[in-house]
């Protein structure tokens, strides 16, 4: 089959945009190097995840030093979306706006809020998310829809901390999210966060926007399709390079959209440099790659020995009452959230513990992360030297820092009094994004707000890579609205 539209990754991005356009009738093929994740008992296994890494890919990334370091990006159909939280929480208006942080001002979007919010909604629907717009979170934006389900329940321990939280003055509220409950826990009693999803109950990109795609006769996806290089000429895309099945072709469309995520989208654009395009391709701004942000990230064990944690999944509250302000001068601080559920063994693969002593800490304590923004600046990237290096900056700490405080007081007074906390590496793939931002002004962006490179007319860039700020919340709802706005201009086109 000839497509009309290539679409490279089956991530959020990808299977979200593919789903859109399915109804044109257009010849659609998606190409994911990865393979479906098939269902076996190491899917639900701990041990097997977090001290075997038995789902990690064998890919190695460089740091800024050429120091080598295994990323734990996976390479499945659906994406990161396979192993994710399943939180699907929308940018706040004030998102899109420039704000001052304590370390410096966002850039603002080249869209509001209100040109996304029909899309949130309908990816709300699309992935099956779970939620309450009216709870009392201070910093929810207007919605045009209600969720389309009613909030995974709190568990005894968690409605507990969230009358702790309430009894502080703070604002509880449930975390909108993408899951069967009956049909995951019917598999297994664990969390989904960190978990595969190979039974359909959790809404990845696989087993939604994916799933309605091949729907239609039209949609085509190919696994094992290793995309290595785009061909350009001019302002054209002209082929793409697949390695599939032992053998290199080139496969062309008078479409193509790169979805494979903030960091392998941006190094395939510098992978791609010609002659015409020495810097890479869509990077006459010299933004590809750069801006590359990942979140600050502190994930917290609060213990109490004396308190038994008798949760599964644990996963269903957040805190926003710092999300816009709490800093010296106002100024916004972030998102808290609960993590999964952390059992013993997950802890001793993650810490390094004896598994006795994982097991009694992990049984007696609430396990919650503190998220701020990560601040876009142009010396935090991706470079392409003959494989990825990934030089990433850390921006923002001093608000981190004065939330993760927040916290951990906040925690000590709902009744657990020793709080252990440990930041995320900026390895980790969670919630990479920014290396191909989208802005109105060619010379500072690499898409416009419909998301089509400046410099190449038959180019569309529809994954995390797009976004120009990474704001304080979990990004895959954003990226879906988004793939949902680009599915319905590219639709548009004749």
């Amino acid at each position: 089959m000839q497509p009309d539209i290539l679409i490279i990754g089956s991530g959020m991005g990808g299977a979200t945009l593919a789903a859109s356009l399915a109804p044109s009738g257009r010849r659609i093929v998606i190409l994911e190097r990865g393979e479906r994740l098939q269902d076996c008992p190491e899917a639900r296994d701990p041990a097997a995840i977090f001290r075997r890494a038995f789902f990690k890919p064998k890919e190695v990334w460089k740091d800024a030093q050429g120091r080598s370091f295994e990323p734990g990006n996976y390479a499945f159909v659906g994406g990161n979306t396979k192993f994710y939280g399943a939180v699907l929480l929308r940018y706040r208006a004030e998102d899109f706006r420039p704000l001052r942080h304590i370390e410096g001002t966002t850039p603002g979007w080249p869209i509001p809020y209100e040109a996304l919010e029909p899309y949130y909604s309908r990816a709300e629907t699309l992935y099956r998310v779970r939620g309450d717009a009216g709870s009392g979170d201070p910093t929810e934006p207007p919605h045009s829809a209600p969720y389309p389900f009613a909030p995974i329940p709190d568990e005894p321990d968690i409605a507990a901390l969230r009358a702790a939280f309430a009894a502080q003055g703070l604002h509880p509220v449930p975390l909108p999210i993408g899951l069967d409950i009956d049909a995951w826990l019917k598999r297994a009693p664990t969390t989904w966060d960190a978990f595969p999803c190979t039974t359909g109950a959790k809404s990845d990109a696989e087993s939604c926007g994916l799933a309605e795609a091949l729907k239609h006769p039209n949609v085509t996806l190919l696994t094992g399709a290793k995309v290595t290089r785009l061909l350009a000429e001019g302002r054209k895309v002209t082929g793409v390079e697949v390695e599939r099945n032992g053998t290199r072709e080139v496969m062309t469309a008078p479409l193509v959209c790169l979805s494979a995520g903030a960091v392998m989208s941006s190094a395939l654009l510098l992978a791609s440099a010609n002659a015409e395009h020495p810097n890479g391709l869509a990077n006459g701004s010299d933004q590809v790659g750069r801006n590359f942000m990942n979140h600050n990230l502190t994930g917290m064990v609060a213990w109490n020995p004396f308190r038994r944690n008798r949760t599964v999944y644990e996963k269903t509250i957040q805190v926003n009452d710092w999300y816009l302000t709490g800093g010296p001068e106002g100024e916004p601080l972030g998102n808290i959230q609960m993590l999964g559920r952390i059992t013993g063994p997950i802890l001793a693969g993650e810490a390094g513990l004896p598994l006795w002593l994982a097991r009694h800490i992990a049984d007696h304590s609430i396990h919650i992360m503190a998220m701020s923004e990560d601040l876009p600046d142009p010396d935090s990237r991706v470079l392409w030297r003959d494989g990825v290096v990934l030089d990433g900056r850390r921006t923002n700490t001093r608000a981190h820092d004065l939330l993760v405080a927040r916290l951990k007081r906040a925690m000590k007074r709902a009744g657990w009094p020793v709080v252990m906390a440990r930041g995320f590496p900026k390895s980790k793939p969670s919630h990479q994004c920014g290396t191909a931002r989208m802005g109105a002004d060619p010379e500072t962006s690499v898409v416009d707000a419909n998301l089509k490179a400046h410099d190449l007319d038959n180019l569309y860039i529809v994954d995390a890579s797009v976004l120009p700020t990474s704001a304080a919340v979990n990004p895959s709802l954003t990226i879906a609205a988004l793939a949902l706005r680009a599915g319905a201009h590219i639709g548009g086109l004749q």
